[in-house]
């Protein structure tokens, strides 16, 4: 019997890579990745080489950017090596800066020498370029779940691309076949459009929005109405499939509340970005859906209170966000603990119940965890001193509670706000920072110095906590 290679611990002891790849240096370090500069030998190509050390994300992206592969705002991938006893390793596109540098360098500046921050036609051709990308998952059913400024990458002609598709989820079908002891995806050396098969689309016909095109450019639309709709029958069929498989495995309780704590999943109380991974079966088939997914910054209301059946629209929340923190330069819900995100969200959007979200009750930790009466919320206006009636609109648009009233990306690529003075500068007049900022890229940016506790209690006041039928609620004064 032919005996199995041994496993290389290091991405420098790995043959066929470095056969075809210099290693220039190591650019980034995480619990479940490397990345490194490098340099392909054939042309020089300076590029990155992800090194992924969990099984799950390296399935899960390369998948996702199979199936983006010709989106011009998602990251590029140009080749993979993944063997049976060896940690996947993407070789990427080498994009030097991303938005949370953009973010920082703006801030710093308007503190240091009392800039404006960002101009609006330059806020208008990021928020473009990110709508292309997360447009071109959506229709592809494609839900990103850690959508962030750090995942969203810039290459010197200024285009911007998402990445970090780790926690990606396929909401259909769409299956690649990782490694087994049986077989390989691929031919270690292969190039990358020679070894990758070709992923069937979802049938929702749009054009792509390019980086510098007319973002009112003429495209083939489909309502609203048949937009969820199609994406709705879509999970219905997934979760049939899902059922009658073998390898299924039911997330059970999936919530954050119900299963873990911030100290249970991460050592780093502002290290929010992780992913439970009790969602898939052992052959790496998906099952269940997770709330405990994203950046705590970034994540929706749903995933707070532990939703197992969340779509596509925890993205567009996440877009809020962004949008927000483009416009202000600030984090717009930078909560320190999921339930201090809760808090935050709640003093602005008010409480959340039945009459603004229809069906709210029927979250999971909905009767968990409840807040006194917010007599006054302070509205997203307050948030977004200084900026525009469109742009408010812009974000109330993405910033609600009940996830079917969230404009589709598709949607706000079409919103008047872009086709107004000022209008969007071209991709290539936008201003590139030199350097990738020092940020930690779960942290976004470490605006805090200070820690301070892991405990999602200990910055609270008094609370109280009943027995129920179910188990307990606590409700914070």
């Amino acid at each position: 019997m032919e005996q199995p290679l041994p496993k290389s611990w290091s991405i420098h002891t790995r043959p066929e890579i470095i056969a075809k790849y210099e290693i220039l240096e190591c650019v980034g370090s995480g619990a479940y990745s490397d990345v490194y500069k490098g340099r392909r030998l054939s042309d020089n190509l300076i590029v990155a080489l992800k090194e992924v050390h969990d099984y799950q994300s390296a399935f899960r992206e390369i998948e996702a950017l199979q199936i983006l592969q010709n989106s011009p705002n998602v990251v590029v991938l140009h080749e993979y090596f993944w063997r049976e006893d060896e940690d996947a390793v993407l070789v990427l596109e080498f994009l030097r800066t991303d938005l949370a540098t953009v973010i920082a360098e703006s801030k710093k500046k308007r503190e240091d020498r009392g800039d404006r921050g960002i101009s609006v036609g330059e806020i208008k051709r990021w928020m473009v370029q990110i709508l292309s990308g997360v447009d071109a998952c959506h229709r592809n059913t494609i839900v990103h779940r850690d959508l962030k400024p750090g995942n969203l990458l810039i290459g010197d002609d200024g285009v911007l691309k998402l990445a970090d598709f780790g926690q990606a989820r396929i909401l259909l079908g769409n299956e690649f076949d990782a490694p087994d002891g049986n077989s390989q995806p691929c031919e270690p050396n292969a190039p990358y459009q020679d070894n990758m098969s070709e992923a069937p689309q979802v049938d929702l016909e749009v054009e792509d929005a390019s980086p510098e095109g007319d973002v009112n450019q003429e495209q083939g639309i489909m309502s609203r109405e048949d937009y969820f709709r199609a994406l709705d029958e879509l999970k219905a069929k997934n979760s049939i499939d899902e059922t009658d498989k073998d390898t299924h495995v039911h997330d059970g309780d999936t919530s954050c509340f119900a299963t873990c704590t911030t100290s249970d999943v991460e050592d780093d109380l502002f290290k929010g970005t992780y992913s439970y991974d009790a969602e898939d079966g052992g052959d790496g088939r998906q099952g269940a859906l997770t709330s405990c997914v994203g950046t705590r910054w970034f994540r929706a209301p749903e995933l707070l209170y532990g939703s197992t059946s969340y779509g596509l629209e925890v993205d567009l929340w996440s877009l809020g966000c962004i949008f927000a923190e483009l416009l202000t330069l600030q984090p717009l819900f930078p909560g320190s603990s999921d339930i201090d995100q809760l808090a935050r969200i709640i003093s602005v959007l008010g409480n959340l119940n039945e009459e603004v979200w229809p069906g709210c009750a029927e979250l999971p930790d909905y009767r968990t965890i409840s807040f006194n009466k917010v007599e006054n919320p302070s509205g997203l206006e307050s948030c977004l001193p200084s900026r525009s009636i469109d742009e408010i609109s812009l974000v109330k648009k993405l910033i609600c509670y009940d996830p079917a009233a969230r404009a589709t990306a598709m949607e706000l690529l079409q919103d008047k706000y872009f086709n107004e003075e000022p209008l969007p500068v071209p991709a290539s007049e936008l201003h590139v920072p030199l350097t990738k900022s020092n940020h930690d890229e779960d942290s976004h940016g470490g605006w805090y110095d200070d820690m301070g506790s892991d405990s999602d209690f200990d910055e609270f006041g008094p609370l109280k906590a009943t027995k129920t039928n179910a188990g307990f609620s606590v409700r914070f004064f």
